[in-house]
């Protein structure tokens, strides 16, 4: 494999893999803060061109990071399947893109090459897309994941309902589920991230949602984003526990940051697959990402923050989840400084996941000290439903009051499933179209906090 490229009389030489990949990836401010981006756009250019000819077969024999000392490398390595692997073996990364974009890259041929693609070999040809290849090659792949509702089915597109309150008020939380309810939203999950993280808070949580669920059949599942540890706490005490979630990473030790590591992870699938809460299927994790997690916990080493959020697909992947999701522009403008860089890594984000055999969502979001705005995330929210995205989130007014950042609103799911044609998940939706079942806020709320108090 060659390592240099010359460009206007000046070489430009890439040692390691782990560089190449870094140099490569189009400018994210994480990288320059970590200090593995390219100095200028030329080395830029010239690292694409060198990553271009690496054949895929490579990445299996370089680990970027080692795997003596990374449980997330070992895990990659010793799932790799290499029948599935065999139809692109002979390919160079440049090749592979060439390949996603014709017309023989099937989403059915894709689907039956994703256990022997490795996080960086999909990280190593999205640095070599423009928007428009990431768009197209990610709308070939559907991934379809059940537990109550049906999510990633083609033509559909789901959303998170997301009720925050800065004190876990019921009142509060059982006013935003409502009105999400009523607009549509919900049917990925209706997800709390909890003020406090406890056992008793978590279970009065889960116990609201479930109340509301069971009192007028609605077919959702639930989550409250404790801490893993915290949540298995709650379902050992008896608490209604649906999805489980947790934060990570694409290290052992950003993982340890998050307070988990993968035997921590299966423990907690296992124990909650035996609930058996499910009624049309059994994937049941909940996982969010979100690129520089690993440079914000000195994680990452030396790797760029988009090689590393793919890795963290694979820990993903090992659960069959039933929801991924890339809080894109959450962290901070350290990582992805203005609204093209947020952009660009959320449809990054997508692409990898999906060609990884994920039910990938996105956070479209950005916190207010980013260069970013309202219109940015009109832009990448309408990128991502063309590019297939499973789901995105729903939060009164896209501003988070208890997480103090900007996401999406239940009426921007309203719009772009009107603009292109989009419909919930069929088992929700059912419940909408059945006028019965249609809510009165002024009689649910009294009852839900009633319910919860006594």
């Amino acid at each position: 494999m060659r390592r240099s490229q010359s460009i206007r009389g000046i070489t430009y030489t890439f040692p390691t893999l782990r560089e190449l990949l870094a140099k490569a990836t189009p400018l994210r401010s994480g990288d320059q803060l970590a200090e593995v981006a390219a100095a200028s756009l030329e080395e830029s250019v010239a690292a694409r061109m060198v990553l271009a000819d690496v054949p895929l077969s490579h990445f299996l024999q370089e680990a970027i990071i080692p795997y003596e000392s990374d449980e997330v490398t070992r895990l990659i390595v010793d799932s790799h399947h290499a029948a599935a692997f065999a139809p692109i073996a002979s390919f160079t990364v440049g090749e592979f893109r060439d390949w996603l974009l014709s017309e023989r890259a099937t989403g059915e041929t894709l689907a039956s090459i994703c256990p022997g693609l490795t996080p960086e070999m999909v990280a190593a040809v999205a640095k070599l897309m423009r928007v428009q290849d990431l768009i197209l090659v990610a709308r070939k792949v559907s991934v379809v994941t059940r537990f109550r509702t049906t999510v990633g089915l083609p033509g559909r597109l789901s959303t998170r309902l997301q009720p925050n309150h800065p004190t876990d008020d019921p009142v509060g939380i059982a006013a935003s589920i409502v009105d999400g309810l009523t607009l549509g939203s919900g049917d990925a999950v209706i997800g709390i991230n909890p003020a406090s993280d406890n056992v008793a808070s978590t279970t009065a949580l889960l116990r609201l949602i479930d109340h509301a669920r069971c009192k007028f059949e609605i077919p959702v599942q639930s989550c409250v984003l404790a801490h893993i540890t915290t949540q298995m706490e709650a379902l050992r005490l008896g608490a209604p526990i649906d999805l489980v979630f947790q934060s990570i990473g694409g290290t052992e030790a950003t993982n340890t940051s998050f307070g988990v590591n993968l035997a921590l992870l299966d423990e907690a699938h296992q124990a909650a697959r035996e609930l058996r809460r499910g009624t049309v299927g059994d994937n049941i994790m909940y996982f969010e990402t979100g690129q520089g997690s690993a440079l914000s916990a000195n994680a990452h080493h030396g790797c760029d923050q988009q090689t590393i959020e793919a890795r963290a697909y694979a820990v993903a992947r090992h659960f069959r989840p039933m929801l991924v999701n890339t809080v894109v522009g959450f962290i901070g403008p350290e990582y992805l400084y203005d609204g093209k860089q947020i952009i660009r890594a959320g449809l990054e984000d997508h692409f990898c996941g999906k060609l990884l055999g994920l039910p990938m969502g996105c956070d479209v979001c950005y916190t207010n000290h980013a260069e970013a705005d309202q219109d940015d995330m009109d832009s990448l929210l309408t990128l991502l439903a063309a590019a297939g995205v499973n789901y995105v989130m729903g939060i009164p007014g896209a501003d988070d009051v208890m997480l103090n950042y900007q996401s999406t609103s239940f009426h921007d799911a309203l719009y772009i499933r009107s603009v292109l044609g989009l419909r919930p998940a069929p088992e929700f939706e059912a419940w909408l179209e059945q006028s019965d079942r249609r809510l009165n806020i002024q009689s649910l709320l009294p009852e839900i906090a009633g319910a919860l108090s006594s």
